[in-house]
Protein backbone atom coordinates (compact mmCIF):
# COMPACT_ATOMS: atom_id res chain seq x y z
CA UNK A 1 0.00 0.00 0.00
CA UNK A 2 1.40 3.29 -0.53
CA UNK A 3 2.83 5.96 1.90
CA UNK A 4 0.54 8.44 2.70
CA UNK A 5 0.42 11.71 4.80
CA UNK A 6 0.27 10.84 8.65
CA UNK A 7 -3.73 10.46 9.81
CA UNK A 8 -4.26 11.33 13.50
CA UNK A 9 -6.23 9.47 14.97
CA UNK A 10 -8.32 9.69 18.99
CA UNK A 11 -10.74 7.16 20.54
CA UNK A 12 -12.80 8.99 23.01
CA UNK A 13 -13.85 5.75 25.12
CA UNK A 14 -10.75 3.17 25.96
CA UNK A 15 -13.31 0.06 27.08
CA UNK A 16 -13.26 -3.18 25.24
CA UNK A 17 -14.84 -1.85 21.92
CA UNK A 18 -13.01 0.79 21.87
CA UNK A 19 -9.77 -0.66 22.40
CA UNK A 20 -10.15 -3.50 20.04
CA UNK A 21 -10.87 -1.34 17.11
CA UNK A 22 -8.48 1.00 17.94
CA UNK A 23 -5.64 -1.45 17.85
CA UNK A 24 -6.91 -2.87 14.48
CA UNK A 25 -6.48 0.51 12.89
CA UNK A 26 -3.20 2.22 14.29
CA UNK A 27 -0.39 0.95 11.88
CA UNK A 28 2.55 3.82 12.26
CA UNK A 29 4.19 2.51 9.60
CA UNK A 30 1.35 3.40 7.10
CA UNK A 31 0.63 6.74 9.22
CA UNK A 32 -2.04 5.92 10.84
CA UNK A 33 -1.45 7.08 14.30
CA UNK A 34 -4.25 6.37 17.02
CA UNK A 35 -4.10 7.59 20.40
CA UNK A 36 -6.50 6.73 23.14
CA UNK A 37 -8.63 8.95 25.43
CA UNK A 38 -9.29 6.73 28.89
CA UNK A 39 -10.38 6.81 31.94
CA UNK A 40 -10.46 4.11 34.77
CA UNK A 41 -7.71 2.16 32.83
CA UNK A 42 -5.55 5.44 32.09
CA UNK A 43 -2.66 4.42 34.23
CA UNK A 44 -2.23 0.69 33.56
CA UNK A 45 -2.75 1.98 29.27
CA UNK A 46 -0.03 4.49 30.04
CA UNK A 47 2.22 2.17 31.47
CA UNK A 48 1.73 -1.15 29.58
CA UNK A 49 -0.39 0.08 26.90
CA UNK A 50 -3.36 -2.73 25.88
CA UNK A 51 -3.23 -6.25 26.48
CA UNK A 52 -5.17 -8.24 24.20
CA UNK A 53 -6.76 -12.08 24.14
CA UNK A 54 -8.26 -11.96 21.11
CA UNK A 55 -9.73 -15.37 19.27
CA UNK A 56 -9.37 -13.25 15.78
CA UNK A 57 -5.84 -12.45 15.96
CA UNK A 58 -3.88 -13.91 18.77
CA UNK A 59 -2.78 -12.21 21.81
CA UNK A 60 -1.05 -9.02 21.49
CA UNK A 61 -0.41 -5.95 22.84
CA UNK A 62 -1.33 -2.65 21.42
CA UNK A 63 1.07 0.60 22.39
CA UNK A 64 -1.48 3.57 20.88
CA UNK A 65 0.57 6.60 19.93
CA UNK A 66 -0.44 8.41 22.61
CA UNK A 67 -2.38 7.79 25.77
CA UNK A 68 -4.47 11.23 27.93
CA UNK A 69 -6.42 10.82 30.70
CA UNK A 70 -8.92 13.54 29.46
CA UNK A 71 -10.29 15.01 26.43
CA UNK A 72 -8.57 18.28 27.30
CA UNK A 73 -5.36 16.98 27.65
CA UNK A 74 -5.72 15.23 23.66
CA UNK A 75 -6.89 18.71 22.61
CA UNK A 76 -3.61 20.37 23.98
CA UNK A 77 -1.45 17.74 22.77
CA UNK A 78 -3.25 18.21 18.92
CA UNK A 79 -2.44 21.93 19.58
CA UNK A 80 1.28 21.75 20.75
CA UNK A 81 1.72 19.35 18.02
CA UNK A 82 0.64 21.13 15.59
CA UNK A 83 -1.73 17.96 14.00
CA UNK A 84 -5.52 18.19 14.44
CA UNK A 85 -6.85 15.10 14.96
CA UNK A 86 -8.05 13.99 11.62
CA UNK A 87 -10.90 11.19 13.19
CA UNK A 88 -12.32 11.50 16.87
CA UNK A 89 -13.74 7.94 17.29
CA UNK A 90 -16.43 8.45 20.02
CA UNK A 91 -16.81 4.67 21.76
CA UNK A 92 -18.57 5.72 24.80
CA UNK A 93 -22.01 4.28 25.72
CA UNK A 94 -24.49 6.43 24.36
CA UNK A 95 -26.10 8.35 27.43
CA UNK A 96 -28.12 11.40 26.26
CA UNK A 97 -30.26 11.77 29.40
CA UNK A 98 -26.96 12.22 31.68
CA UNK A 99 -23.92 13.42 29.15
CA UNK A 100 -23.79 15.45 25.99
CA UNK A 101 -21.21 13.38 24.07
CA UNK A 102 -21.14 16.22 21.14
CA UNK A 103 -20.03 18.51 23.72
CA UNK A 104 -17.38 16.46 25.56
CA UNK A 105 -15.77 16.24 22.22
CA UNK A 106 -15.60 19.79 21.62
CA UNK A 107 -12.62 20.88 22.44
CA UNK A 108 -11.17 17.78 19.80
CA UNK A 109 -12.72 19.02 17.21
CA UNK A 110 -11.29 21.09 13.89
CA UNK A 111 -12.79 22.07 10.83
CA UNK A 112 -11.37 19.36 8.60
CA UNK A 113 -12.27 16.68 11.54
CA UNK A 114 -14.45 14.13 10.92
CA UNK A 115 -16.26 12.02 13.87
CA UNK A 116 -16.94 8.40 14.37
CA UNK A 117 -19.29 6.96 16.48
CA UNK A 118 -19.77 3.21 17.03
CA UNK A 119 -22.55 3.75 19.64
CA UNK A 120 -25.50 1.31 20.34
CA UNK A 121 -29.03 2.29 19.36
CA UNK A 122 -30.73 4.95 16.84
CA UNK A 123 -30.75 8.79 16.63
CA UNK A 124 -26.79 8.73 18.18
CA UNK A 125 -25.63 10.96 15.49
CA UNK A 126 -28.10 14.14 15.74
CA UNK A 127 -26.52 15.95 18.57
CA UNK A 128 -23.56 15.85 16.64
CA UNK A 129 -24.55 17.06 13.77
CA UNK A 130 -26.43 19.98 14.86
CA UNK A 131 -23.28 21.29 16.68
CA UNK A 132 -21.37 20.24 14.25
CA UNK A 133 -23.26 20.84 10.77
CA UNK A 134 -19.71 21.38 8.55
CA UNK A 135 -17.75 17.95 9.66
CA UNK A 136 -18.14 15.03 8.13
CA UNK A 137 -19.86 12.05 10.71
CA UNK A 138 -18.95 8.37 9.80
CA UNK A 139 -21.63 6.03 11.40
CA UNK A 140 -20.52 2.53 12.90
CA UNK A 141 -22.47 -0.68 14.18
CA UNK A 142 -20.69 -3.37 15.50
CA UNK A 143 -21.09 -6.65 16.33
CA UNK A 144 -18.82 -8.19 18.98
CA UNK A 145 -18.39 -9.65 22.13
CA UNK A 146 -15.43 -8.27 23.69
CA UNK A 147 -14.73 -7.09 27.38
CA UNK A 148 -12.53 -5.47 29.55
CA UNK A 149 -11.41 -8.20 32.36
CA UNK A 150 -8.90 -6.11 34.32
CA UNK A 151 -7.78 -2.43 33.65
CA UNK A 152 -6.30 -2.41 30.36
CA UNK A 153 -6.61 -6.13 29.69
CA UNK A 154 -8.88 -6.73 26.86
CA UNK A 155 -10.59 -10.35 25.57
CA UNK A 156 -12.67 -10.51 22.35
CA UNK A 157 -14.46 -13.82 22.33
CA UNK A 158 -16.26 -13.74 18.90
CA UNK A 159 -17.21 -11.77 16.31
CA UNK A 160 -15.46 -9.03 14.70
CA UNK A 161 -18.33 -7.27 12.35
CA UNK A 162 -18.30 -3.33 12.01
CA UNK A 163 -20.16 -1.86 9.01
CA UNK A 164 -20.07 2.26 8.65
CA UNK A 165 -21.30 4.39 6.32
CA UNK A 166 -22.27 8.34 6.09
CA UNK A 167 -24.29 10.79 7.66
CA UNK A 168 -25.91 13.51 7.08
CA UNK A 169 -29.46 13.92 8.04
CA UNK A 170 -30.47 10.27 8.92
CA UNK A 171 -32.61 10.70 5.55
CA UNK A 172 -30.02 10.66 2.84
CA UNK A 173 -31.01 14.67 2.12
CA UNK A 174 -28.33 16.09 4.00
CA UNK A 175 -25.35 18.51 3.05
CA UNK A 176 -24.30 16.79 -0.27
CA UNK A 177 -20.87 17.94 0.46
CA UNK A 178 -20.68 17.19 3.81
CA UNK A 179 -21.90 13.32 2.83
CA UNK A 180 -18.88 13.49 0.43
CA UNK A 181 -16.24 13.92 2.53
CA UNK A 182 -17.86 11.14 5.18
CA UNK A 183 -18.01 8.86 1.94
CA UNK A 184 -14.62 9.26 1.40
CA UNK A 185 -13.55 8.30 5.28
CA UNK A 186 -15.91 5.85 4.62
CA UNK A 187 -13.84 4.16 2.47
CA UNK A 188 -10.46 5.25 3.91
CA UNK A 189 -12.02 3.41 7.50
CA UNK A 190 -13.10 0.48 5.35
CA UNK A 191 -9.53 -0.09 3.79
CA UNK A 192 -7.23 0.39 6.80
CA UNK A 193 -9.20 -1.79 8.85
CA UNK A 194 -9.95 -4.49 6.23
CA UNK A 195 -6.63 -3.99 4.78
CA UNK A 196 -4.15 -3.00 7.46
CA UNK A 197 -5.98 -4.44 10.32
CA UNK A 198 -7.00 -7.61 8.84
CA UNK A 199 -11.24 -7.03 10.09
CA UNK A 200 -12.36 -9.19 6.96
CA UNK A 201 -15.87 -8.61 7.76
CA UNK A 202 -15.85 -4.52 7.29
CA UNK A 203 -18.79 -3.53 5.71
CA UNK A 204 -19.65 -0.48 3.84
CA UNK A 205 -23.31 1.23 3.13
CA UNK A 206 -24.54 4.31 2.10
CA UNK A 207 -26.53 6.51 4.51
CA UNK A 208 -29.65 4.82 4.38
CA UNK A 209 -28.18 1.32 4.48
CA UNK A 210 -26.08 1.76 7.70
CA UNK A 211 -29.75 2.99 9.52
CA UNK A 212 -31.10 -0.08 8.12
CA UNK A 213 -28.25 -2.11 10.19
CA UNK A 214 -29.28 0.41 12.94
CA UNK A 215 -32.66 -0.78 13.22
CA UNK A 216 -32.34 -4.48 12.56
CA UNK A 217 -29.79 -4.67 15.27
CA UNK A 218 -32.14 -2.27 17.04
CA UNK A 219 -34.39 -5.58 17.17
CA UNK A 220 -31.66 -7.61 19.07
CA UNK A 221 -30.85 -4.86 21.63
CA UNK A 222 -34.49 -3.65 22.50
CA UNK A 223 -35.88 -6.93 22.86
CA UNK A 224 -33.49 -8.55 24.68
CA UNK A 225 -31.47 -5.76 26.85
CA UNK A 226 -35.17 -4.39 28.73
CA UNK A 227 -36.65 -7.57 28.81
CA UNK A 228 -33.47 -8.91 30.85
CA UNK A 229 -33.79 -6.27 33.47
CA UNK A 230 -38.03 -6.40 33.21
CA UNK A 231 -38.02 -10.20 34.01
CA UNK A 232 -35.72 -9.97 36.93
CA UNK A 233 -32.19 -10.85 35.52
CA UNK A 234 -32.84 -13.77 33.07
CA UNK A 235 -29.89 -13.89 30.09
CA UNK A 236 -30.77 -14.17 26.94
CA UNK A 237 -30.91 -18.01 26.29
CA UNK A 238 -32.98 -18.58 29.63
CA UNK A 239 -35.63 -15.75 28.38
CA UNK A 240 -36.46 -17.14 24.87
CA UNK A 241 -36.94 -20.59 26.97
CA UNK A 242 -39.80 -18.90 28.43
CA UNK A 243 -43.14 -19.50 26.31
CA UNK A 244 -44.34 -16.47 27.56
CA UNK A 245 -41.04 -14.54 27.18
CA UNK A 246 -40.51 -15.94 23.92
CA UNK A 247 -43.48 -14.48 22.51
CA UNK A 248 -42.89 -11.14 24.03
CA UNK A 249 -39.23 -10.97 22.58
CA UNK A 250 -40.79 -11.46 18.89
CA UNK A 251 -43.48 -9.36 19.14
CA UNK A 252 -41.10 -6.35 20.02
CA UNK A 253 -38.42 -7.87 17.05
CA UNK A 254 -41.78 -7.74 14.73
CA UNK A 255 -42.57 -4.74 15.48
CA UNK A 256 -39.75 -2.91 14.84
CA UNK A 257 -39.24 -5.15 11.21
CA UNK A 258 -42.60 -4.12 10.25
CA UNK A 259 -42.69 -0.29 10.81
CA UNK A 260 -38.81 0.07 9.43
CA UNK A 261 -39.61 0.04 6.04
CA UNK A 262 -42.25 2.89 6.96
CA UNK A 263 -39.73 5.15 9.01
CA UNK A 264 -36.83 4.81 6.80
CA UNK A 265 -38.63 4.71 3.35
CA UNK A 266 -36.74 0.78 2.71
CA UNK A 267 -36.93 -2.77 4.28
CA UNK A 268 -34.24 -4.80 5.27
CA UNK A 269 -32.47 -7.36 3.03
CA UNK A 270 -33.18 -10.57 2.32
CA UNK A 271 -29.33 -11.52 3.79
CA UNK A 272 -30.66 -9.88 7.21
CA UNK A 273 -31.89 -12.75 9.69
CA UNK A 274 -35.73 -12.34 10.73
CA UNK A 275 -36.72 -12.02 14.31
CA UNK A 276 -37.57 -16.10 14.55
CA UNK A 277 -34.07 -16.48 12.82
CA UNK A 278 -33.06 -14.51 15.87
CA UNK A 279 -35.47 -15.99 18.53
CA UNK A 280 -33.59 -19.85 17.06
CA UNK A 281 -29.99 -18.24 17.33
CA UNK A 282 -30.47 -16.93 20.46
CA UNK A 283 -31.08 -20.70 21.54
CA UNK A 284 -27.87 -21.70 21.54
CA UNK A 285 -26.57 -18.08 23.39
CA UNK A 286 -26.54 -19.84 26.57
CA UNK A 287 -24.87 -17.66 29.38
CA UNK A 288 -24.94 -14.21 27.43
CA UNK A 289 -26.59 -11.44 29.69
CA UNK A 290 -27.21 -8.39 28.16
CA UNK A 291 -25.32 -5.28 28.72
CA UNK A 292 -28.15 -3.18 30.01
CA UNK A 293 -28.67 -5.72 32.61
CA UNK A 294 -25.03 -5.79 33.93
CA UNK A 295 -25.30 -1.99 33.98
CA UNK A 296 -29.10 -2.39 35.98
CA UNK A 297 -27.26 -4.83 38.33
CA UNK A 298 -24.17 -2.19 38.96
CA UNK A 299 -26.02 0.52 39.16
CA UNK A 300 -25.18 1.95 35.85
CA UNK A 301 -26.97 4.55 34.17
CA UNK A 302 -28.75 2.41 31.12
CA UNK A 303 -29.15 3.42 27.66
CA UNK A 304 -32.66 3.74 27.11
CA UNK A 305 -32.74 6.89 25.37
CA UNK A 306 -30.83 5.54 22.15
CA UNK A 307 -31.97 1.47 22.42
CA UNK A 308 -35.91 2.60 23.03
CA UNK A 309 -36.47 6.46 23.42
CA UNK A 310 -35.38 7.50 20.10
CA UNK A 311 -36.73 4.87 18.66
CA UNK A 312 -40.22 5.53 19.53
CA UNK A 313 -39.71 9.46 19.26
CA UNK A 314 -38.38 8.91 15.31
CA UNK A 315 -40.92 6.43 14.51
CA UNK A 316 -43.80 8.80 15.95
CA UNK A 317 -42.28 12.28 14.07
CA UNK A 318 -42.95 10.00 10.98
CA UNK A 319 -46.53 8.75 11.51
CA UNK A 320 -45.45 5.45 12.94
CA UNK A 321 -46.70 4.01 16.56
CA UNK A 322 -44.19 1.68 18.20
CA UNK A 323 -46.68 0.26 21.45
CA UNK A 324 -44.71 -2.86 22.23
CA UNK A 325 -41.52 -0.28 22.62
CA UNK A 326 -43.78 2.53 24.08
CA UNK A 327 -44.17 0.54 26.73
CA UNK A 328 -41.13 -1.12 27.71
CA UNK A 329 -39.33 2.70 27.59
CA UNK A 330 -42.08 3.56 29.92
CA UNK A 331 -41.75 0.91 32.24
CA UNK A 332 -37.59 0.86 32.45
CA UNK A 333 -37.41 4.55 32.56
CA UNK A 334 -39.71 4.95 35.20
CA UNK A 335 -37.67 1.94 37.33
CA UNK A 336 -34.72 3.74 36.52
CA UNK A 337 -36.22 7.52 38.03
CA UNK A 338 -36.98 5.53 41.28
CA UNK A 339 -34.29 3.87 41.46
CA UNK A 340 -32.01 7.24 41.05
CA UNK A 341 -34.51 8.93 43.88
CA UNK A 342 -33.84 6.35 46.50
CA UNK A 343 -30.24 6.26 45.50
CA UNK A 344 -30.27 10.25 46.32
CA UNK A 345 -31.91 9.71 49.66
CA UNK A 346 -30.08 7.01 51.05
CA UNK A 347 -27.39 9.63 51.04
CA UNK A 348 -28.79 12.15 52.57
Amino acid sequence: MSQQSRVNVVFVGAGAVGCFYASRLHHPSNNVHVSVVARSNYKAIEASGVRLQTRAFGDYTFCPDKAFPSVDAAAAEAAASNHPWDLIVVTTKALPDVNDDSSIIAPLVGPDSTIVLIQNGVGVEEPFRKRYPSNPIVSAVTVISAEQISPGTIRQNRWTRISIGPYSDGKGTGDAEVARRGQVATENLVRWWRDLGGIKDVEAHDEMGLQTVRWHKLCINAAMNPSAVLSGGRGNADMVSDPELRRHLLGVMQEIWEAAPRILGRGFPPSMATPEKIIRSTERNTGARPSMLLDWEDGKPLELEVILGNPVRIARERGVELPRLQSLYALLRSAQEVRRMSQTRAKL
